[in-house]
């Protein structure tokens, strides 16, 4: 699987909790696919706490601003 060249459409986060407060930590992005079906999902870090995974639209900030650190890897 190559990584499209295009901007990531979502983040992949991961959720933890202390107490009464949550993290959002990102840990990659993903791209639509071009049929509508699925996703294409490059993971930078695995939660190995526990945590949630949550796939969120990205907005354009975020979008440019993993574009930018996954070609940088």
């Amino acid at each position: 699987m190559t990584t499209p060249s295009n901007k990531p459409t979502h983040r992949i986060l991961a959720v933890t909790s202390k107490g009464d407060k949550r993290y959002w930590n990102d840990i990659g992005c993903a791209w639509r696919q071009k049929d509508g079906k699925g996703f294409s999902l490059k993971l930078e870090y695995l939660p190995l706490n526990g945590g949630d995974i949550m796939l969120r639209e990205a907005d354009a900030d975020d979008a440019a601003a993993n574009a930018t650190e996954a070609n940088a890897a």
